[in-house]
């Protein structure tokens, strides 16, 4: 476990700082190490010679911007500081006297403060918890409104460290410098319109301390290229063929959405997986022929809407005989016999899109609570909230668990920051994305995708929630590089199919 997929909690990253202090570490000595780095990254970023305007608040967040105050000051950068608070923590105090007898200008009012070209914002850091309101709030509105680049110390003052919300106003970061460990509110999506680019800054924490506080295996975790490699279903076997690469069934589509089925089965195509079956209504048999010639498609009766009315599997065949399900995209509503006929198989499972839909209706915790085998949700906010109305959305993470917990299930809720726990609440979340994937197919990709890998590695020890996080990052990750050469308004699904492997060939 590297500290890049490390997520804590305003209180595990006190304790586990606490533990670095009783063991002797001064407060000081670490306080110039982080304001240290923190001022090499800004001279790399800051042309020599420009001004910066360093925002003081009345903690240690503030003690680590004087000694960037001084730091770069030392290195030739014009800078004023603003401080506007009567009383300051000790070391705080000491670093803001020193700083004025350098004859480094120093203002309590934003009407007083001279132009910069920069902002570094160290008004309030890790662990604040009221609302911020009158002169402070007027202030950071002001900075806002500066429209100038601001570098946020740990993350951008006014934000909750765990969830991300917003206590009342908060600075809109350009980028953040987070200390130490990934915090939580940094990775959650209501944080994500103020924290700009956000970056680790590594001050060398001993991993004995981490682990005392958070244990061998931290519950929450920040999915990486690490993560994903380690839970790719490679190198295979040089003696392996299709029938020990998975076997997974989509049921998927209907006469009104076969578009989904296709775009399913594309991306469980670039799984890998050895064999794909996908169950569809018998008037769209033929299409998906002419998209997935190497699936084997079957048709199946259908409703006089052009769904699915029952399953129709080859001769010999039974849903025991496939390693995954994944099932719901493009079905429709009136394929509830087929979710209820999945759900009480005992084969891995993944509900998407329609299931999900029609589990809310049946009852979702009492429905998934008898299945005795993996079951995968995956949903966006709007099912999330049909399937789990009673559950608070304040915090993702928060909600992803509880939603895990009550069903047994692996819940991936979707989204910017898209967050996946299993039933004992650990959690992964994907920290990157990008806006080009909110579009309608790009989730039905990802169901492809997800039971593809899935099925390859079912037999396999690797944890569950690791092989949807890699199936997660990957899409998001298709989305990113076609955004960058098609632009976001041009990642339509059927693309994003085309550059799940160009991905793979990047990071493998």
């Amino acid at each position: 476990m590297t500290k890049e997929q490390i997520v804590v909690t305003s209180a595990q990253m006190c304790d586990i700082e606490g533990r670095i202090f009783a063991a002797g570490m001064p407060v000081a000595a670490l306080m110039e190490k982080v304001a240290g780095l923190i001022s090499d990254r800004l001279q790399v970023i800051i042309p020599k010679g420009r001004c910066v305007g360093i925002l003081v608040g009345p903690g240690h967040n503030g003690g680590d911007a004087l000694v960037v105050a001084r730091e770069l000051h030392f290195r030739g950068y014009q800078v004023w500081i603003y401080q506007p608070f009567s009383k300051l923590k000790e070391l705080t105090n000491q670093h803001f006297q020193y700083a004025q007898s350098l004859g480094i200008p120093c203002f309590q009012e934003t009407d007083k403060l001279p132009s910069c070209d920069f902002l570094v914002d160290g008004l309030f850091g890790l662990g604040l918890e009221r609302e911020i309101t009158d002169s402070i709030a007027y202030a950071i509105n002001y900075f806002n409104e500066s429209n100038k680049q601001v570098f946020s110390i740990d993350l951008p003052s006014g934000l909750h460290t765990d969830t991300g919300a917003v206590l009342g106003t908060a600075i809109r970061a350009t980028q953040t410098f987070c200390l130490g460990l990934w915090k939580q509110g940094l990775l959650q999506e209501q944080a994500l319109e103020y924290i700009g680019k956000p970056e680790l800054i590594d001050f060398d924490i001993p991993l004995a301390d981490i682990h005392t506080v958070l244990g061998e295996v931290p519950k929450i975790k920040r999915i990486t290229q690490t993560t994903v490699i380690a839970s790719l279903p490679l190198p295979r076997s040089p003696i392996t063929h299709k029938y020990k690469s998975g076997h997974l069934l989509l049921i998927c589509g209907s006469r009104r959405y076969a578009g989904s089925a296709i775009l399913s089965g594309l991306g469980a195509r670039a799984s890998g997986v050895g064999m794909l079956s996908i169950a569809v209504p018998e008037s769209v048999k033929t299409l998906l022929v002419s998209h997935l010639p190497e699936a084997l498609i079957i048709g199946c009766p259908e409703t006089e809407t052009g769904a699915i009315s029952h399953l129709q599997l080859p001769g010999k065949t039974h849903l025991s005989s496939f390693s995954v399900i994944a099932c719901g995209p493009g079905l429709t509503q009136d394929s509830t016999p087929i979710v209820q006929q999945v759900i009480e198989s005992q084969v891995p499972l993944i509900l998407d899109a329609d299931a999900l839909n029609i589990l809310a209706q049946i009852g979702t915790i009492s429905t998934l609570q008898k299945r005795q085998t993996t079951t995968v949700l995956s949903p966006h906010t709007g099912e999330f909230h049909r399937l789990f109305p009673d559950i608070s959305y304040t915090d993702r993470v928060k909600a992803v668990q509880t939603a895990a917990a009550q069903t047994g299930a692996v819940v991936l809720l979707k989204g910017a920051r898209t967050a996946i726990s299993n039933p004992q609440g650990v959690v992964w979340i994907n920290s990157e994305s990008t806006p080009a994937l909110a579009r309608g197919g790009s989730g039905d990709v990802l169901t492809g995708l997800m039971g593809g890998l899935l099925a390859q590695t079912a037999n396999k020890q690797t944890p569950i929630e690791d092989v949807v996080a890699t199936a997660t990052w990957w899409h998001s990750q298709a989305g990113i590089l076609a955004a960058e050469e098609r632009t976001e308004l041009g990642v339509d699904a059927f693309s994003l199919t085309q550059y799940l492997m160009k991905v793979l060939q990047a990071f493998t």
